[in-house]
């Protein structure tokens, strides 16, 4: 498994109802500068700062050594369904 589904797998089994993508930015294939898009209910009145320290603490050690860069983008499924019609 790369470093890429790790992620995304790592924030599955932490947010039950999350829609998790992830991509690589550099395009490299080193994985180590991820985007990461996650929605879920869980983030329902939380700020931004917040919802992005959820995800930033799943990952918490994978940046200790694997994952050089991380973009966050997070919102409600609400948000991600409207996106996406």
């Amino acid at each position: 498994m790369n470093k890429i589904e790790k992620a995304r797998e790592k924030i599955q089994a932490h947010i039950e109802d999350a829609i998790v993508e992830t991509y690589d930015m550099v395009g490299d294939m080193d994985n180590l500068h991820l985007a990461i898009m996650v929605a879920s209910n869980k983030f329902k009145g939380k700020m931004l700062i917040q919802q992005h320290q959820m995800i930033m603490d799943i990952l918490k050690e994978d940046l200790k050594s694997e994952i050089h860069a991380v973009k966050i983008k997070t919102m409600t499924l609400d948000k991600y369904k409207e996106a996406n019609q």
